[in-house]
């Protein structure tokens, strides 16, 4: 049975030269680039296969959809005047938060099977394309279980419900659930990124502690419990904070959800903690140092995010000038705008690239791997997300006028573009943090020059551009040039990974204008580049 159509004949005009929006995308299928990488880092291919039809189906599409409209509220009294602090959500943010729990995105890499990152990686970008808000508390639930491991006896309650794929909301216990989502809270007024200034109080009380103070950030307030610093005795200290307690509900205030730019289906709130219940994760001092575990799982996602955001923008522009004429030409047919689209079609591929290489290296176990990761996220987080903004941007002008409406998916995808170049250290401090590495793990320094060096005598823009920064830069650079040294390197990074998992003209593409800079300023303004057939890897 087929629909009935809009009607086109309008009266005082014919609508015609409009396309069709479309109602469902397959996010494997409809994605060569994705399934090349994908491949090369050992992703599972058949899951996420399946997974990426469903994702993009047009029912999922609509609930993501409708979590945006409907946006959380926050229920802090009950009708009796008692505390509730609660947040209630349309359905379809459960439905997507369901799905992505059962696809494995929390737990994917921990079941034991290969390339368990490689395809959580996966599940990232799709669901950067699909609803992004979402993608916080599944990413914090994902990154605490390695966190979790430096007390035992806590992973031991937690982890199985954490990676069991089992969505269950209800406001239970710990204990009576098979299911559970883990979000964080450390920063606070302030101090923002340095959370050794934090002021929260944690006082022993038996085997536990009772915490007091705030948090200017609490990623997810309706997860089953959060990871959070505080001040002990012994110093700054991680704990594990759980949401609901047996018969009483623990000392969790919401003071309010963040009115934010983006990210609009995610309840990002202030919190008070108010004599709360919380156990110990790791030794008492050993705060950063236990929770970084964490963070360093959740830099993984601030990479393969943009890239995912990159892909729903270009996918979106790809359809606009491929099915919309102008000046007697349809706009993907004309010189100019093929070149913008191949300039952007490079941009996402890289950032794709260097997020599947990336993810690869977390699934392996052996030191050097370890260390490259390290590093690797950190540059790559910095350039992905400071490229992510501009591709978007010119993407949403691809489509003109259209692309400022809000009915289109670009306006959602430009709001959302800055936020994980700002999660979990924005540019200064991964700047600094990246100076900090090299100094206290040169081991990361070391895999790093491995892999710059490995492709050598591919292309000599390459050789060159890699001689000069180790010419500009014997040593570490002055504070005052860290930008300019971390931009350096990930773009080296990143071409190093296009040279040894994308086609030539890709790699050679990138080189020529990211990294040999022969190129102007802004989208399109490139040569010596095969536009032709980097857009055919559109599809």
């Amino acid at each position: 049975m087929t629909t009935s159509q809009p009607v086109s004949q309008l009266g005082s005009h014919e609508v015609f030269n409009q396309p069709e929006p479309q109602r469902a995308v397959d996010l494997w299928g409809q994605d060569l680039v994705l399934r090349e990488h994908a491949a090369a880092a050992g992703a599972r291919a058949d899951h996420l296969a399946q997974v990426g039809a469903h994702w993009g189906g047009e029912t999922l599409r609509q609930a993501a959809e409708d979590a945006r409209r409907d946006l959380p509220r926050l229920k802090t009294f009950a009708r009796s005047g008692r505390r509730v602090d609660e947040v209630e959500f349309h359905p379809g943010y459960h439905a997507v938060m369901q799905a992505g729990l059962e696809a494995g995105y929390a737990s994917a890499a921990w079941d034991g099977q290969p390339g368990g990152h490689a395809t959580h990686a996966v599940l990232t970008y799709y669901m950067a394309q699909l609803e992004p808000g979402v993608a916080c508390p599944l990413t914090m639930t994902y990154a605490a279980v390695p966190a979790l491991r430096h007390q035992p006896d806590m992973a031991e309650v937690w982890t199985p419900r954490l990676t069991s794929g089992i969505y269950e909301p209800s406001l239970t216990p710990i204990g009576g659930k098979k299911g559970a989502t883990l979000g964080m809270a450390m920063t606070e007024k302030q101090g923002g990124s340095d959370v050794r200034a934090n002021t929260t109080k944690a006082i022993r009380d038996g085997d536990a502690y009772r915490l007091n103070g705030h948090k200017w950030f609490c990623s997810a307030p309706m997860c089953d419990g959060f990871l959070t610093l505080a001040q002990a005795e012994g110093g700054l200290t991680c704990f594990l904070v759980p949401r609901w307690l047996e018969g009483e509900r623990n000392g969790v205030r919401i003071q309010r959800l963040k009115d934010k730019l983006g990210n609009k289906a995610n309840a990002s709130s202030e919190i008070e903690y108010h004599n709360a219940l919380a156990y110990r994760v790791g030794e008492e001092g050993a705060g950063v140092r236990t929770i970084i575990e964490m963070v360093h799982h959740t830099r993984l996602d601030t990479v393969l995010a943009p890239a995912g955001l990159m892909r729903a923008a270009l996918q979106e522009a790809h359809w606009w000038v491929s099915s919309r004429s102008a000046f007697q030409k349809r706009l993907i047919d004309q010189p100019l705008m093929r070149s913008v689209l191949a300039d952007l079609a490079v941009d996402t591929e890289a950032a794709l690239s260097v997020g599947m290489f990336l993810a690869s290296a977390f699934d392996r176990d052996d030191a050097e791997s370890r260390a490259l990761a390290r590093i690797g996220v950190a540059l790559a987080k910095y350039l992905n997300n400071k490229r992510c903004i501009g591709v978007i941007a010119e993407a949403m002008e691809m489509l003109g006028g259209m692309g400022y409406v809000e009915e289109t998916p670009m306006p959602m995808l430009y709001r959302e573009a800055p936020l994980n170049g700002i999660w979990e250290g924005s540019g200064n401090v991964i700047c600094l943090d990246v100076l900090r590495a090299l100094v206290k793990e040169p081991e990361a320094g070391e895999a790093l020059r491995t892999v710059l060096t490995s492709v050598t005598g591919i292309d000599a823009r390459y050789d060159a551009a890699l001689k000069a920064h180790f010419e500009r830069w014997p040593g570490l650079p002055h504070e005052a040039e860290a930008r300019w040294f971390v931009e350096s390197l990930a773009a080296l990074l990143t071409a190093a990974s296009l040279m040894k998992t994308a086609p030539s003209v890709v790699a050679e593409g990138y080189v020529s204008s990211r990294v040999a800079g022969d190129r102007g300023a802004f989208p399109g303004a490139v040569r010596h580049m095969d536009v032709d057939a980097i857009i055919a890897r559109l599809g």
